[in-house]
């Protein structure tokens, strides 16, 4: 017999889904070569998935469906929540672009993003090492063939094999990781895996050291879905040769699934490995700022630049999640802890909202023909459009981390979570921190120089 509360805890996705399949059906009558039906259809869908998802969070319940195998929790529903606001936006900016590249010969645009989203909800959701699987196979296979919609450009089909091949190796490696925990713990539900490994040898069906290894696989294939150094090959090609507004789906949204499946593998199944993976997260982080930010300042081209810079703010965004591990680890009060997965959740989430102000601007700025994807392309863009050059500056400081614009705040929440652990290497990774973001502060305010002071 189902349980009701089951399917209580998903009707936002049982509804995504059934729209979905009605969309995909009404797109085949459709003759209008801008899809009017199944656009509008679809914004209806994700803004009645967004307010059903906000409206959960606000209720505050936590519910465990299908014999633990999903859960609904407030940190879920937000950014599930978060998720369909920027695929929302996503599609509202990239629907023009789309038209004047002959992108929607049919609604595969439409369709394929709402699946992209399905796969995040139950990637977000999951607390079984199959339905965490499951759904970020989901929304892989449907960003593969978004990146590529574009079947006349030589540059989206190279950018969609390159993702293709790395992402299939990246699922390999999670897979791989998954397996070996499972071997290790005899469980795929996180909390029964939580609890095997907190027993010690004791309550293990096979060795320490599978379950070490197992470890290292699952971080690695995490990391790649994150795009942070050294598994960061994939996210200046993707990003430069995808269309623009598939660059802003699978920069945006799919952030918020990965860090909420690095928070469900990590932080609620693998807690008591912290000390071996904490040290690969900081090792992580600190080549992410390193590399994110130097290698931006050598770009010319916007989208490669916003690129790095995304591999620069996960690196950020890692810190605070490190911050968790050492409160937790300290046995400092649970508010420390909170406060600091809370701090990196508020960061990607303001991350992936400049994000949809950024390469909107690049978007209503493009025409057929002309991408507007170089730094040059804005030179005096303040004396054609103040609007959009003044968009742009907020974004670029907000990024840059400038007072009093949200990404400061984001940022310092961070340092402030590292700060709180008072030991050493911790504080000199936040002075790191620090030293990076006026370094990454250098190409951003150089976007500004170029809009507002160039010819």
């Amino acid at each position: 017999m189902i349980d009701q509360l089951s399917l209580v805890a998903v009707y936002p996705e049982i509804f995504l889904l059934v729209m979905t399949c009605v969309i995909s059906l009404v797109d085949l009558t459709v003759k209008s070569p801008t899809r009017r039906p199944t656009y509008v259809l679809t914004l209806l869908t994700l803004a009645c998935v967004a307010f059903l998802q906000g409206q959960n969070a606000l209720a505050g319940q936590s519910i465990s469906a299908f014999g633990g195998m999903v859960v609904s929790d407030p940190m879920g529903l937000w950014l599930k929540c978060f998720a369909a606001i920027a695929m929302f936006v996503t599609l509202v900016y990239g629907r023009d672009y789309a038209t004047s590249r002959d992108m929607l010969r049919a609604g595969d645009l439409f369709t394929l993003s709402l699946y992209a989203l399905l796969g995040m909800f139950v990637m977000i959701s999951g607390h079984n090492f199959l339905v965490i699987y499951l759904g970020l196979e989901l929304l892989t296979l449907s960003s593969y063939a978004l990146v590529a919609l574009r079947r006349d450009d030589a540059k989206a089909i190279e950018a969609a094999m390159k993702y293709f091949v790395l992402g299939a190796l990246a699922s390999g490696f999670l897979l791989y990781g998954l397996s070996l925990v499972y071997g290790a713990t005899g469980s795929l539900d996180l909390s029964e895996v939580m609890q095997a490994i907190a027993g010690g040898p004791a309550t293990l069906k096979g060795s320490a050291q599978v379950l070490t290894l197992g470890l290292v696989f699952v971080v690695a294939g995490l990391a790649f879905k994150l795009g942070v150094v050294p598994f960061h090959m994939w996210v200046p090609d993707v990003y430069h040769g995808a269309p623009t507004s598939i660059t802003l789906m699978v920069g945006g949204a799919p952030k918020l699934a990965a860090f909420a499946i690095v928070i469900r593998l990590l932080v609620e199944g693998m807690a008591p490995l912290a000390v071996d993976w904490q040290q690969m997260l900081a090792v992580l982080a600190v080549a992410s700022l390193l590399i994110g930010n130097l290698a931006a300042i050598a770009q010319t081209n916007l989208k490669r630049m916003l690129a790095f810079s995304t591999i620069a703010q996960m690196g950020f965004m890692l810190l605070g999640l490190l911050a968790g591990v050492v409160s937790g680890a300290q046995g400092l009060d649970s508010g420390n802890m909170a406060n600091a997965y809370s701090a990196s959740m508020f960061y990607v989430i303001t991350y992936v909202l400049t994000t949809l102000g950024t390469f909107g601007v690049i978007l209503l700025l493009s025409r057929n023909g002309f991408e507007s994807d170089e730094i040059a392309d804005l030179a005096g863009l303040n004396q054609r459009s103040p609007l959009y050059a003044g968009v742009m500056a907020v974004c670029m400081f907000s990024l840059a981390g400038v007072p009093p614009l949200v990404g400061f705040y984001a940022k310092l929440s961070v340092l402030q979570a590292l700060l709180a652990s008072s030991q050493p290497i911790y504080i000199g990774l936040a002075v790191f921190a620090v030293v990076m973001s006026l370094i990454g502060a250098f190409y951003y305010l150089r976007l500004v120089k170029v809009m507002y002071f160039d010819a």
